[in-house]
């Protein structure tokens, strides 16, 4: 950045905004940081009372902020992610539906290890909704040469994209709840009203719900016939403990599952079991995601829903970040809860 002459600013790259005030009719900038001074600014300049400008100086191969953002914006938005302009050199890339937030955090953090890009994000592996913003982005300078543009552009769209948005599945949804208390009558079934809404809050219909004794023969066979009936996922409550009398999940290996974890660093939500009958996720559920607001539910779910498959190793990172504080007034998803990053 230089000082110079307004007369000699012609051609020049205005460094700052320049307001203007003309009392009782207008107060505001009259030039933009970026302008580029033209013969015909000059008087009006000098009536503003400038003498002198800081321009910057500009080479042939730069690009102006405004065009950099948005080509970094262009090349790090995926499926369901739109992007808008406010100004002022930044762009901020918001959700087009509902759905499950994914960033390539390690190509992000290869994007702004170049000091002249700026690139901010909320967290990962979470719900969003349509209009939401997930992520804003910049250059630092007003001016950045292409080669930075074009180095970025080549990291953005090597493996994908940075971010997207994934919509969740319709799925059928099968439930097998456990317990000789609820399989005897001896107390009424509350899970089942729970998982219902749970699911169908997002976008997914539970079409069964059968009932076993403590009896994994029994849980198994349950398991066994939602699959024969055509569900996509199955949810198995209760018996999650490791007391002798809860056969949940010898019930679930019993029926073929293939397990991917048995317990999650997770609180609620640490007996939790994921595991696979062919292509069918089968999710153990502890009691508290009955009666918890939030839990190891929210966290994994979605994700099934969205089409992944969470390995234990995913699982096991959500340890920093998995305790929920149990606030009196729930925020979650805007709170530390499952950020594992």
């Amino acid at each position: 950045m230089k000082e110079v002459l307004v007369n000699d600013a012609v051609g020049m790259v205005l460094a700052h905004d320049l307001t203007q005030i003309i009392p009782g009719e207008f107060k505001g900038s009259k030039f933009k940081k970026g302008h580029v001074i033209a013969p015909e600014d000059i008087d009006v300049l000098l009536s503003m009372g400038k003498r002198h400008l800081y321009v910057v100086d500009k080479e042939d191969t730069d690009i102006h902020e405004d065009d950099a953002a948005m080509r970094i914006a262009t090349a790090a938005a995926g499926k369901g992610v739109r992007l808008v302009a406010p100004g002022e050199g930044k762009v901020e890339l918001m959700a087009e539906y509902d759905g499950l937030l994914k960033i390539n955090t390690a190509m992000l953090n290869q994007l702004i290890d170049q000091d002249e890009i700026m690139f901010a994000s909320i967290h990962e592996n979470q719900m969003v909704k349509k209009g939401q913003k997930l992520a804003g982005t910049r250059v630092i300078p007003l001016f950045v040469n292409e080669s930075i543009v074009t180095f970025a552009e080549k990291v953005l769209q090597k493996n994908g994209r940075l971010i997207e948005v994934l919509p969740l599945k319709n799925l059928k949804i099968g439930l097998v709840t456990t317990g000789s208390e609820v399989y005897t009558g001896k107390i009424k079934d509350a899970f089942g009203p729970v998982l219902k809404k749970k699911f169908g809050d997002l976008g997914s219909e539970v079409v069964n719900q059968l009932f076993a004794d403590d009896d994994e023969d029994m849980i198994a066979d349950c398991i066994k016939q939602l699959i024969k009936e055509g569900v996509d996922m199955i949810g198995v409550t209760g018996g999650m403990s490791v007391d002798p009398d809860d056969k949940t999940p010898t019930g679930i290996r019993k029926a073929g599952g293939h397990i991917i974890t048995y317990g999650a660093p997770v609180l609620p939500g640490a007996m939790f079991m994921l595991a696979y009958i062919g292509h069918v996720p089968v999710v153990g559920l502890p009691g508290c995601v009955m009666y918890s607001r939030v839990s190891i539910f929210d966290l994994i779910v979605p994700r099934i829903l969205a089409g992944e498959i969470p390995t234990r190793g995913e699982i096991k990172k959500l340890a920093h970040g998995g305790l929920c504080r149990s606030c009196e007034v729930c925020t979650y998803p805007n709170c530390g809860f499952g950020k594992a990053y």
